[in-house]
């Protein structure tokens, strides 16, 4: 078949011949009789080149039947938009898992694709919610807790697709809880910390004020110095708290200032034996006179000494050494404070730098502590890139250690 433009030119062609036949024939009927011809042929081929009509097998009342739906779920685009989500994602068709990124398959095993969904996430709570899928009931969001493992917690939420295919979407909430936790927590043992001072000194106060001025000296005396004691151990709880959110802000920041942690040390150290505390004496530095060069704050690195040398000499035996050291180690330097005391137990040693936490509360506060001193130990390590170590042996002692990186001399 010929399409038109090649059919017309195809006619005029035959006609154009049938004319020069005539022509050359004189007019007789033969010519005539070719003019005739030609002129059916072009006609013929014309015609040939129209489009044939379809018939017409529908019913004037009948509707086209709909398309399939193109499920989502089976589309390359949505297999690769899959993998590149780092929260764990599920898609299932009529229950059955068909497809689960890799988050999903690291929290739940590969084995979850081609299972039912309802035995795939392990959680009471998530059997039940999964069972209404496919129902009228409206499925919000659900909250699974000690999922995968104690302490932790999860939320799940759906996405109805078209059929039965639904998205299923997990997101791992463990940290904003226990962040949640840490601030309600440091909030309520802040409280009970300052309170406890405050009863004592308002007690006092008051108990002052009722003798009016019939006390004896040494009466007024002891009760004054108490509330002294008491104003200095809020003091010194406002003054930490100030500092560890001081150090929290800026963990983010590395130091840029060169510092010298050797002349660091020895100037803690001098201002601890300047000062009126009881175990001043004890101290034995073996820093040597090379310098330790590093990038650092060096305030808070004050600090940091300050606060391990400090509980060295708070819960060291007295008359027994408190011996601080800086020992070379490649190209990292390590402060290690070492006392002889009762020592800390095991269990005790992953909690020490909790904020508030101590292994002795009665002995802790008899010395004067507010339980944040290793915390604030942790958080300007951690701002230093350096690494805390806390080793202890019941009966012997307990040695502190951090570890930070040496400037590279250029």
């Amino acid at each position: 078949m010929f399409d038109r433009l090649s059919s017309l030119v195809i006619a005029l062609t035959l006609v154009a011949i049938a004319a020069i036949l005539a022509t050359l024939a004189g007019g007789d009927p033969l010519s005539i009789a070719i003019m005739v011809i030609a002129g059916f042929l072009a006609a013929a081929t014309v015609y040939s080149a129209l489009p044939v009509p379809l018939p017409d097998t529908t019913d004037a009342g009948a509707v086209p039947a709909a398309a399939p739906p193109l499920s989502l779920l089976r589309h390359p685009d949505f297999a690769h938009w899959v993998d590149q989500e780092k929260e764990p994602l599920i898609g299932t068709a009529d229950n059955i898992v068909t497809i689960a990124n890799d988050a999903a398959i690291r929290l739940l095993g590969r084995h979850i694709v081609g299972a039912d969904v309802r035995t795939a996430i392990r959680h009471p709570a998530a059997i039940d919610w999964l069972s209404q899928i496919n129902t009228d009931v409206p499925l919000e969001t659900v909250n699974l807790i000690d999922f995968p493992r104690p302490g932790q917690r999860w939320t799940m939420r759906i996405a109805a697709l078209s059929g039965s295919e639904n998205i299923i979407f997990l997101s791992d909430r463990s940290a904003i809880d226990a962040a949640d936790r840490m601030r309600s927590d440091f909030v309520a043992n802040a409280s009970h910390e300052l309170r406890t001072p405050l009863a004592a000194i308002l007690g006092y106060v008051e108990t002052l004020l009722d003798m009016n001025g019939d006390t004896d000296g040494p009466t007024r005396s002891r009760f004054l110095s108490i509330i002294h004691r008491e104003a200095g151990r809020m003091q010194q709880l406002v003054i930490d708290l100030l500092s560890i959110s001081r150090v929290e802000a800026d963990r983010f920041r590395r130091p840029t200032t060169p510092v010298d942690l050797t002349a660091i040390v020895k100037t803690t150290i001098a201002q601890l034996r300047d000062s009126e505390q009881a175990r001043a004496k004890d101290i034995v530095a073996k820093l040597g006179d090379e310098p330790q060069p590093m990038f650092g704050d060096e305030a808070q690195l004050g600090q940091l000494a300050h606060n391990i040398i400090s509980n060295a000499m708070k819960y060291g035996h007295a008359g027994t050494p408190v011996t601080v050291e800086l020992i070379r180690e490649g190209r990292r330097v390590r402060l290690s404070v070492s006392d002889e005391g009762d020592g800390i137990a095991p269990d005790h040693l992953p909690r020490l730098t909790e904020r508030f936490y101590r292994v002795d509360e009665a002995r802790s506060r008899s010395v004067g502590g507010t339980g944040l001193g290793l915390a604030i130990v942790k958080h300007i390590s951690e701002r230093h890139q350096g690494r805390l170590d806390i080793e202890s042996e019941l009966g012997k002692g307990t040695r502190v250690s951090v570890t930070f990186p040496l400037r590279v001399e250029s």
